[in-house]
């Protein structure tokens, strides 16, 4: 009877645990999604102030330098300009809530119209690198691992390293002179796709933009997953397996790649957040009609709504992918 009592409780002590540690993951979700609320809203009042404080009369620049104080001034109380920056501001928030982010000052289009196809674009870019990174990772941190301190992974660290050392704008360059220009002169230098059209009817234009970002992202994400694997192959668990003398193959795929894939999930989601902010070196780069490259040509002409709609764009997705990395390294941590 005493040990009947002694297992009911230790099963009623699990359940308890179990419980406890799944409200606390969905607390800690909760509080996420608070904290992520405030973190945005903290964002757009950054971007609002930046963007306002960039140098020049923006009456002055639409109108030109031919225009008239009166014409300026008119313009300006169209525009709202001469309002208070607070009420300027809640103007702004109230329209991107509802989905109206302004006119661009360039082509005097719907914001949002024009970003539609440039976040598929990128989307669509950003997707394609995910789709190689991930399973190259896994099969270049796994051949490392395995083969420790030997050629083949001695080798890969030392060009890790070079990679990571090498800028991305230099590594497209590179990439663009060997197979875009004087070298082997087998693909397009510039990804150009004409408007409407959907980026993946020009597969030959992606080839190069997804090859540099594969390149940088299996770099980091690679070496994750070779230190994830080392660590397992030197537990107690994965030892005792090979003293028993089970197979190599068996011990890999069947009792280490799962627990070393799991520390390498977050990071996953880090390197998404990463490869959205890296997209607008690349977009530029290879002229490629994506929210990278819209964001230069704002910049260079100077219109605020297009530049304040990408940037609090991509603040968003990046801290969107960040939390979720987060998230799943607690629910790992809980199992």
């Amino acid at each position: 009877m005493a040990i009947d009592m002694t297992a009911d409780s230790a099963v009623v002590g699990a359940l308890t645990a179990r419980r406890s540690v799944r409200d606390s993951v969905w607390w800690l979700v909760a509080r996420r999604v608070l904290v992520g609320l405030l973190t945005l809203w903290c964002v757009s009042v950054i971007v609002f102030l930046a963007t306002q404080a960039m140098p020049g009369d923006l009456a002055r620049i639409i109108l030109g330098p031919s225009a008239t104080a009166k014409q300026v001034a008119a313009l300006r109380t169209t525009m709202g300009l001469d309002q208070p920056l607070v009420t300027q501001y809640w103007h702004w928030l109230s329209g991107v809530l509802t989905g109206n982010m302004g006119n661009s000052l360039i082509g005097g289009q719907p914001v949002s119209e024009l970003l539609g196809e440039r976040i598929l674009n990128s989307a669509t870019l950003t997707v394609l690198a995910m789709i190689f990174i991930l399973p190259l990772s896994l099969v270049v941190g796994l051949l490392a691992a395995v083969f420790r301190d030997r050629i083949f992974d001695r080798s890969y660290l030392g060009s890790a390293l070079v990679v990571t050392a090498t800028p991305e704008f230099v590594l497209g360059s590179l990439v663009i002179a060997l197979f875009g220009t004087t070298v082997f002169k087998i693909l397009p230098p510039v990804s150009l796709i004409s408007p409407g059209d959907y980026p993946w009817e020009y597969p030959r234009q992606l080839v190069l933009p997804v090859a540099v970002m594969t390149l940088v992202g299996v770099t980091y994400l690679s070496r994750l997953v070779r230190v994830s694997f080392i660590d397992v192959l030197e537990s107690e668990y994965v030892q005792l397996a090979m003293i028993k003398g089970l197979s190599m193959r068996r011990i890999l795929f069947r009792h280490a790649l799962p627990n070393a894939l799991a520390p390498s999930i977050p990071a996953a989601s880090i390197l998404a957040a990463f490869t959205i902010a890296g997209s607008v070196v690349i977009e530029y780069l290879f002229a490629y009609p994506g929210i990278g490259s819209a964001l230069v040509d704002a910049v260079s002409g100077h219109d605020l709504p297009m530049i304040q709609a990408i940037i609090l764009l991509m603040a968003t997705a990046f801290y969107c992918l960040n939390q979720l990395a987060d998230v799943l390294g607690a629910l790992d941590r809980s199992r």
